[in-house]
């Protein structure tokens, strides 16, 4: 029989005569960032703004790939996209379709023009990890991120290039993706979002 007690599950064998008992300490798996946060920004956070509640901190919720495409790019380049952004994000991305149609932009009812993913939890905190210490630094002449939030502790970044990701291979293609990267945050302002 198998019980769990706080963070030890206790395996007890009822079939010898010593009554035989393993305990298995577990940890959940938590990211580097996801620790770093936990272990020092909330603390510094809590300091600086004066809360009295760690749950009062604001905390990323959520990250949001966006990427569009023409409305006349053909099924090749759209199923290439999603392909792409797959590979970035680690999740299958979910394709959007045009919900009018507009003339002007050679748009029907129904059109995939995009695809776009969103990453919680575990999977958040890598990708946040990735694209600051690996790709934001592989962009040619990098000289910062742009510093303006929304109004409300949220960030968006767009990024031109998709193949500044490990995850990509620029060989065999001369076609880049363009993206989005939004961070939505729980800040209740610009100032507590840019600090986080």
């Amino acid at each position: 029989s198998a019980c769990l007690v706080g963070s030890e599950m206790c395996i007890r064998d009822s079939h010898s005569q010593a009554g035989l008992e393993i305990r298995l300490t577990y940890k959940m798996s938590q990211s580097l960032l996801q620790k770093h946060y936990a272990e020092k920004v909330v603390p510094a956070l809590m300091e600086k703004f004066g809360y009295k509640n760690p749950h009062q901190v604001p905390a990323v919720k959520k990250i949001v790939l966006n990427s569009g495409f023409s409305a006349t790019a053909d099924k090749n380049h759209v199923q290439y996209v999603n392909d792409e952004i797959a590979k970035i994000s680690g999740q299958r991305p979910v394709t959007t379709i045009a919900k009018l149609s507009i003339s002007n932009f050679k748009l029907r009812e129904g059109q995939p023009i995009g695809c776009k993913v969103t990453l919680r939890g575990v999977a958040m905190y890598n990708f946040l990890m990735r694209l600051i210490n690996i790709s934001l630094p592989c962009i040619r002449d990098f000289r910062g991120v742009p510093t303006r939030l929304d109004g409300q502790g949220n960030y968006t970044l767009g990024l031109n290039d998709h193949t500044i990701f490990p995850e990509v291979s620029a060989e065999g293609t001369n076609e880049t993706i363009g993206m989005d990267v939004c961070i939505n945050t729980s800040a209740l302002s610009d100032d507590e979002g840019r600090e986080l």
